[in-house]
């Protein structure tokens, strides 16, 4: 079993490493996964709005100081968590050793920080729509988070 398992883990390692070294020779098949400016600056600007427009809401937010710390903490720790598992997983399509402590972690981390902040949402005393804000906020930072790590990543491939 533990054979076949290591037998399977060269092949794919074998096989992404193909992939990427016939992507990175294939110089008109890269130019096609290029991010197009306009997508990157969009990328940009949505995870500074999500950013800007929850710290905000905390700001605003007529909460105990400790609770807009605890949602504060969330938003980073959210941040720090998705940009993790995209790395992560990113290495692992390219054939990069990724360890199974990161990985798993960086799955744990993300949606412990999206479960924490529901659960906060929920027993918080806002109204409806202060807490759909918070959520929204945080979700488009998150996803904002993964798109510009992404660009940033796929625009240094092609500065080589």
């Amino acid at each position: 079993m533990i054979e076949e398992e290591k037998t399977e883990t060269r092949n794919t390692t074998s096989s992404s490493t193909t992939n990427r070294a016939h992507l990175q020779n294939d110089t008109i098949n890269l130019e096609r996964f290029k991010p197009s400016a306009i997508y990157t600056l969009v990328a940009w600007i949505a995870l500074g709005l999500g950013i800007t427009s929850y710290c905000i809401g905390l700001w605003n937010a007529e909460i105990l100081l400790s609770e807009k710390g605890f949602y504060f903490t969330l938003i980073l720790f959210g941040l720090f968590a998705v940009v993790a598992l995209q790395k992560s997983v990113r290495d692992k399509i390219e054939g990069v050793p990724v360890t199974p402590i990161f990985y798993t972690l960086g799955w744990i981390g993300t949606l412990a920080s999206i479960t924490l902040l529901t659960i906060g949402l929920i027993n918080a005393e806002m109204t409806l729509s202060e807490k759909g804000f918070y959520a929204i906020s945080y979700l488009l930072s998150l996803f904002a988070a993964v798109s510009v790590q992404k660009n940033v990543r796929d625009l240094e491939n092609f500065s080589k």
